[in-house]
């Protein structure tokens, strides 16, 4: 996969094949034949697993997706790995309405309420010569741990990791790491209060990754 990988981005005319095959033109959604016949191949979840048929996988091979036991993904979420793998741990919600767009990993007993956006990517924009849409992305890892409930509407953007047991105010634009057992509110998005009352939140290191 790798070396036919490093050969489709060297053949430009293959590659413009490659996308056609992939994606219709002017959308960003894999077309039917991958995601009825490749994807059930590729990605594999637990039974236990559930995907509300409303739910929109935006799944290719080239990227991991993992799906723990007891996980959920709710009606209308939008799941994206085509940048990025995403994997959502054990027993771990995705929201009503949600977005969650790889490199993106998410832990055990995660709560994600409606309309939560967490992406890896961002668009290039310095070239002025270039509109925003024809930029080059990029893409920095988030981890989200175990343990942690994000409030509606809250955006996690790329680069971040949310430690365990936090919680993320509804409506909060997290931009910085955030320690373990805090819970940060705003935009951007500041430490209000700690759940472990072990030291002050002035002694508070962002978290380790």
């Amino acid at each position: 996969m790798n070396k036919f990988s490093h050969f489709l981005r060297n053949s430009p005319g293959l590659k413009k094949l490659a996308n056609f095959l992939i994606f219709p033109v002017n959308d960003y959604r894999p077309r039917w034949w991958i995601r009825t016949f490749i994807n059930p191949f590729f990605f594999r979840r637990p039974f236990s697993s559930i995907v509300r048929w409303s739910a929109r996988m935006d799944l290719l091979p080239n990227h991991g997706f993992k799906m723990g036991k007891r996980a959920m993904v709710e009606s209308n979420a939008v799941v994206n790995n085509v940048v990025g793998a995403v994997e959502i741990g054990e027993d771990s919600l995705i929201g009503i309405g949600s977005v969650v767009i790889g490199p993106v990993k998410i832990g055990r007993d995660v709560l994600l309420a409606q309309n939560v956006v967490i992406s890896g990517l961002n668009h290039g924009y310095k070239d002025i010569n270039l509109s925003i849409r024809e930029h080059k992305v990029t893409t920095r890892d988030i981890i989200i741990s175990d343990d942690v409930w994000i409030g509606a509407n809250a955006v996690i953007t790329a680069g971040v990791k949310i430690g365990t047991h936090c919680i993320v105010g509804g409506g909060a634009v997290v931009t910085k790491d955030v320690p373990d057992y805090c819970i940060v509110s705003g935009n951007p998005a500041k430490i209000i209060k700690r759940i472990d009352d072990s030291k002050p939140i002035s002694d508070y290191t962002p978290a380790s990754r």
